[in-house]
């Protein structure tokens, strides 16, 4: 098994490409060893010293470092991880992946919202997982959206720019209805 690693914007996180499918359509983001516990991948990963984040893509894995260790030692360890799970044929998730929680949004608003998500799933998640994250949709109220940012783009020192100005920006332009952008945690 051959597993490519691509660097991203967030100097702290690595992606890493299996060459198959991990989560499929769905993402799982761990911020911690102990949100971790339906992912036996996560926790193999969240095992190594220096793992502080943990995302789960459709063909890929993002891994977060401390500042403790430096990808030079935890690279390897890493993969070594990814491949041992794979080829044992272990579970990625176990249980339901698609686990978002509720979505904030005032039922009048539905043709809007509607607007947003497929803004959000054609132009911003497919770039956005190129750098190894993804952005879900929390909310929409009284013309502001809520967006959680995962993976990569957990933390990275340019996505309040990607937000503010690509996203907001873009957003603002398709929906009128929508006068700003923020983000939020779980």
């Amino acid at each position: 098994m051959f597993i490519e690693t691509e660097g991203t914007p967030n100097p702290a996180t690595l992606k890493f490409l299996p060459g198959r499918e991990v989560m499929g359509f769905s993402t799982a983001d761990f911020a911690s060893a102990a949100t971790a516990t339906r992912s036996p991948l996560a926790i193999a990963l969240f095992a190594l010293p220096g793992v502080a984040r943990v995302f789960l893509g459709g063909d890929f894995i993002t891994v977060t470092k401390n500042d403790e260790i430096s990808w030079q030692a935890l690279k390897p360890q890493v993969l070594g991880v990814i491949m041992d799970h794979f080829v044992a044929g272990r579970p990625v998730i176990e249980g339901d992946a698609d686990d978002f929680g509720e979505e904030d949004i005032d039922p009048a608003d539905r043709e809007v919202v509607e607007q947003i998500k497929e803004l959000l799933d054609t132009r911003v998640r497919p770039a956005v997982a190129g750098d190894g994250g993804d952005i879900v949709f929390r909310g929409y109220r009284e013309g502001v959206v809520r967006l959680h940012m995962q993976g990569a783009c957990s933390g990275c020192p340019s996505s309040s720019a990607t937000l503010k100005h690509g996203i907001e920006n873009m957003l603002r332009h398709y929906v009128p209805e929508v006068i700003a952008v923020e983000q939020v945690e779980f």
